[in-house]
């Protein structure tokens, strides 16, 4: 396996690591310990912590090493934005081409990520917070997508949406309650009507779909945002 193939694997896994909230923002990555985790030389690591810094996911910092980093508000609307034409363009190919195993294979995502839904909200009204359970919710909203991804078979495009998606960190900024349930209840629904779209064979219907989906889940995370800093700021006046 070539350096370059090794520099990909290392700055996927660390991509999903970090996308998960498993490596929180303002932690360390030391290049020392990631050789010995993934078992390679310095030289790959080098290229895959220089990778994540072009997506924004991480930052060199002179004396201090290379550091995961939190996206500001503006580039979080554009990452949704760019997201949201990309993943537009990318389920109008693909509805064409779905084989009616991949529509079933749709389906099923669709339905363990409405299982996913319920779960979440009723964790939300008994008062509980779970992160296993939100990171269910996320990684089962992601297989969704991928399915659509595998059948557009469109790879340039397929990876430039999944960086603009790696946003939504779990862990620094996941909430629940109020107004943020029927957002998520409302991501459900609309994963539906876009498997619904692409089953019809309505490529521009689909389309649409999946372009006010992603906005819409942009400004979910926004909500998102804005509670925690409302909390934040309660706990700090007490």
């Amino acid at each position: 396996m070539s350096d370059g193939t090794k520099a990909d694997d290392i700055a996927l896994a660390l991509e999903e690591a970090i996308v998960s909230g498993e490596i929180p923002p303002g932690s360390t990555l030391r290049q020392e310990h990631l050789s010995e985790q993934f078992q390679v030389s310095r030289t790959p690591v080098r290229e895959a912590l220089r990778r994540l810094a072009a997506l924004g996911l991480v930052s060199f910092e002179p004396n201090r090493g290379v550091r995961v980093r939190m996206l500001s508000r503006d580039e979080i609307r554009e990452a949704f934005m760019v997201r949201a034409e990309l993943e537009s363009l990318a389920t109008g190919i693909a509805t064409p081409k779905m084989t009616d195993e991949d529509l079933a294979e749709l389906e099923r995502a669709e339905r363990r990520f409405h299982r996913a839904t319920e779960a979440l909200v009723l964790m939300s009204h008994e008062g509980r917070q779970d992160l296993e359970v939100a990171r269910d919710w996320l990684h089962l909203n992601h297989s969704f997508h991928d399915v659509i991804y595998r059948a557009a078979q469109v790879p340039l495009i397929e990876r430039m949406a999944k960086a603009a998606r790696r946003t939504f960190l779990v862990k620094p900024v996941w909430a629940t309650g109020g107004d943020l349930d029927e957002l998520y209840e409302k991501n459900d629904r609309q994963h539906r009507a876009i498997r619904q779209a692409i089953a019809a064979r309505s490529p521009e219907g689909a389309r649409v779909l999946a372009r006010e989906h992603v906005l819409s889940s942009g400004r979910l995370l926004e909500a998102i945002l804005d509670k925690v800093s409302a909390q934040s700021r309660e706990t700090v006046a007490r």
